[in-house]
């Protein structure tokens, strides 16, 4: 009996090497696929977007949700943050007369080949906007400005904040968001007229007025948010940010003229956690946060769903950007914001994504 003791006291101290082994290699290739490296960081600035061209520019934004916004679009690199494309466009200040030439109020940046797309809300403050909503492109080659698009009245409403935008070089389109009064709106290239769908649609409405932290309940209600285009199988995905439910609809559907067809090609994807931004690699995987519990995760082609990173290095993920193999991520904290942000820090960090 005394021997059998032994033998089971072995096994256990046997098993437990082996299980605490396991974790320590498990621990290891989790914290070598998820290392977090700071890119820039902004002391009472609240950034929200980031993008990476293909020639490895970087750009942020930080939208004029109060007063004290030094800059609404920032070219960072290792050294320096420069306004772009100059100075005097990132000059208006609220009570400013508004200018042709000036931003706004920019929600996003999304760099597409060798063009930035700066997408102005022209909306201050969380109130209507000041004049039409309206996307900036500059050649990145000279810096210049090469299009102005400017929302016609049929596509936006006062309360509009045009949220996100994503470029189909396919179909020649450039696809957005509307968080203030839910729908998705639509730029045809060629005509360069705006349309837009889904308006006030179940897939576009908010399905809460709350998100709900550690730290308690932020309250407020926001509409299609998150926007992601699938070009391998040429399907657009868009979620409203305070909600669960993940949808999608093919490209094709958004060139129908009729508003029950296209409603009808909607589809719904799955539950998720609540997101901002969205965002899609070579591979068809899809990128989103998870606000509520500070994480970051991804949904393969065969829809399961995995935890890229979480923590304290994860502070509501806005905006996301892939370059070079590596994931971008804005932290806007915006559940952690009050009245005074002056002595708050805002990060853009970088995540090496894992190869298989």
């Amino acid at each position: 009996m005394k021997n059998f003791s032994y033998i089971i006291i072995l096994s256990l101290l046997l098993f437990s090497c082996k299980e605490k082994k396991e974790q320590q290699t498990e621990s290891a290739h989790t914290a070598e696929v998820v290392k977090i490296t700071e890119v820039a960081s902004f002391t009472g600035q609240q950034v929200t977007g980031v993008t990476v061209s293909t020639s490895g520019r970087t750009f942020v934004n930080f939208p004029r949700w109060r007063k004290g916004v030094a800059n609404s679009v920032l070219e960072i690199s290792k050294d320096t943050k420069e306004p772009f494309p100059n100075k005097e466009w990132n000059s208006w200040e609220i009570g400013d007369t508004v200018a042709d030439n000036k931003f706004v109020g920019v929600q996003s940046v999304v760099a597409f080949e060798d063009l930035l797309y700066v997408l102005d809300t022209r909306s201050a403050l969380f109130k209507e906007v000041v004049d039409a909503p309206r996307v900036f492109v500059f050649n990145l080659k000279t810096n210049a400005l090469e299009h102005t698009y400017i929302l016609n009245e049929e596509a936006y409403h006062p309360n509009s904040y045009i949220n996100d935008l994503r470029v189909d070089k396919k179909n020649n389109k450039i696809y957005f968001t509307d968080s203030g009064n839910s729908g998705l709106v639509i730029l045809d290239l060629a005509t360069k007229k705006f349309i837009r769908v889904l308006d006030h649609h179940s897939s576009t409405e908010a399905e809460q007025d709350f998100l709900t932290f550690a730290d308690g309940k932020w309250s407020n209600t926001v509409h299609s948010d998150g926007i992601a285009l699938d070009t391998k199988n040429d399907k657009l995905y868009y979620h409203a940010l305070t909600g669960y439910n993940l949808y999608s609809i093919p490209t094709a559907a958004l060139i129908l003229k009729d508003s029950v067809a296209i409603e009808k090609e909607v589809t719904f994807e799955a539950k998720t956690s609540a997101p901002d931004g969205m965002i899609f690699d070579n591979n068809g995987i899809l990128y989103y946060a998870d606000l509520e519990n500070n994480k970051i995760m991804y949904r393969k082609p065969d829809g399961s769903t995995h935890t890229l990173i979480k923590g304290d290095k994860v502070k509501w993920a806005d905006t996301f950007s892939i370059y070079n193999n590596y994931l971008y991520y804005t932290n806007s904290r915006i559940n952690e914001v009050t009245a005074d942000i002056s002595a708050m820090n805002f990060t853009v960090n970088k995540i090496e994504l894992p190869t298989n």
